[in-house]
């Protein structure tokens, strides 16, 4: 039985134990002159917190749980030196039995009865090749009944689990169920249920990210052990020599200089092309525009934030980019005479402007909002010394929603930073240093991706680079979110 349908049974029966707690509950009266203490409602939510909430617990540990101890099961079973005269690892061998019994459970009823523990694995590969499972030349004649025993297992586990789930759910909706009298506090357990749930999912999140940057400091540690890292983080030549997997070729050079410089660069002009645009852009929906224009206005201008990145990169590298390279040409013709285009299609200034036309309802939107939260007193006070709406602005609001706009600046710096779809079609991959910005320059994100591409061992410094690289962005933008949500507690402060 699929896990779906286990999950919909145990709904279900909860479901089932939540209407009869809420009947009951309703049918509760004063017993020596004490009312119930909860509402029907919370008798029903706390049936369906003993119905669901450990079932489902039960459910997730078994899925988790048993395919491990499958493994272990199998892995044990391996005859004794047969994986090494074979030629195989532990890992490919169990991978291997583990294809065969992908083929087994593809199999019709009827065909896969003919296959037994003593069937050799030559007369059952035409059956797997015949229903389109690919299974490797290396496979022995003793993986086919470890295949078998696993999908036993497997069979075996899943019906154990399926009993074992939906008794859970029917003896906890049960138990809760009996539990329902005059004084039973069911509103605080449900608060208590509810409280671990939000902590849990809190926790997830916490953990989640403190896995990702413990993944990403152990792999850099790897590659910081077989690279210097002063030439990481000072080199200015970026040439990591790729080799093909097993081949042993030499480490290249790793340094951190040119694509850091690309980051920042392309990054700068982004924010020069999108501060000003979505910020004039803000003051004038926050400020001057009525409401029928505002309602239009805003939708139009955040569309453009739902636009995927791929996109913008086609809009640079068909048209943003030689849009600028035939303009430049023309430039150049016109003032000496030789047609030659000074600005690249793919360049610092066409990834540049393209991310910043990406940013701008980023900045508009915070923007607008942070302004809005201005007190309107502020205003009121300075139009009734006199002043104008273009000084009030400026002197008044502006000054007010300070903190909060370069907080906005700060938290879409970081999102430039981390773009990488654009700049790989709008500036190129080149890691070179330069100051023009009319040549190619590339950023950390896409040699990141770049170099965790292609035939090569995992644990190759051409492949460890890209979690360094990580480990470095993410720094760069953790420093940024930091200030920036520092910058907003202070103007918290100042205005509450």
């Amino acid at each position: 039985m699929s896990t779906s349908i286990i999950i919909l049974i145990v709904l279900l029966v909860g479901a089932v134990g939540g209407y009869a707690a809420y009947q009951r509950g309703r049918q509760l009266r004063i017993e020596r002159g004490m009312r119930p203490h909860s509402r029907p409602i919370y008798h029903a939510s706390y049936v369906l917190s003993w119905a669901w909430v450990p079932s489902l617990l039960l459910l997730g540990t078994w899925l988790i749980a048993s395919p491990i101890l499958n493994e272990i099961q199998i892995r044990n079973a391996f005859p004794e030196d047969a994986v090494a005269e074979a030629g195989l690892t532990d890992d490919l061998a169990y991978g291997i039995v583990e294809s065969i019994g992908v083929g087994l459970r593809s199999l019709p009823e009827d065909e896969r009865d003919q296959i037994d523990e003593d069937t050799p694995i030559e007369d059952a590969l035409p059956l797997f090749r015949q229903y389109g499972v690919a299974i490797a030349s290396a496979s022995q004649d003793w993986m086919l009944p470890l295949a078998i025993e696993s999908n036993i297992w497997s069979t075996v586990s899943r019906w154990a689990m399926t009993i074992v789930v939906v008794l859970f759910a029917a003896g906890g909706a049960f138990y809760g169920y009996r539990n329902i009298r005059t004084r039973l506090r069911a509103r605080n357990k449900v608060e208590k249920v509810v409280n671990v749930t939000l902590i849990v999912a809190s926790s997830i999140a916490i953990m989640t990210t403190v896995g990702i940057v413990f993944s990403m400091l152990f792999e850099s540690a790897d590659f910081f052990s077989r690279v210097s890292a002063w030439e990481f983080f000072f080199g200015t030549t970026w040439e990591p020599r790729f080799s093909a997997a097993g081949s042993g070729g030499e480490t290249g050079q790793f340094g951190l200089i040119p694509l850091l410089a690309g980051t920042l660069y392309i990054g700068a002009v982004a924010m020069a092309v999108a501060v000003p645009i979505g910020l004039f852009a803000a003051i004038y929906m926050a400020e001057y525009a009525d409401n029928r224009t505002r309602s239009v206005a805003k939708p139009l201008l955040e569309v453009l934030a739902g636009i995927p990145t791929i996109v913008y990169g086609f809009f640079a590298l068909v048209t943003v980019g030689p849009f600028f390279r035939d303009l430049s040409a023309q430039i150049s013709g016109l003032l000496t005479g030789n047609y030659s285009a000074f600005i690249q299609a793919q360049s610092v200034l066409t990834a540049g402007c393209v991310m910043g036309i990406m940013l701008i309802p980023f900045v508009s939107s915070l923007s607008d909002d942070i302004i809005t939260s201005v007190p309107r007193s502020l205003r009121d006070g300075s139009l009734g010394l006199g002043a104008t709406r273009s000084e009030t602005v400026k002197r008044v609001i502006l000054p007010a929603a300070l903190p909060g706009i370069v907080s906005a600046l700060l938290l879409t710096a970081s999102r430039a930073i981390g773009e990488t779809m654009i700049v790989v079609l709008a500036a190129g991959v080149a890691a070179n240093l330069t100051i023009n910005p009319f040549e190619a320059m590339t950023t950390i994100t896409v040699k990141i991706v770049q170099q965790l591409t292609g035939d090569l061992e995992f644990t190759s410094p051409q492949t460890l680079v890209a979690f360094a690289l990580g480990i470095t962005l993410f720094v760069i933008t953790l420093c940024l979110n930091v200030y920036a949500l520092y910058i907003v507690r202070k103007y918290k402060e100042q205005y509450e």
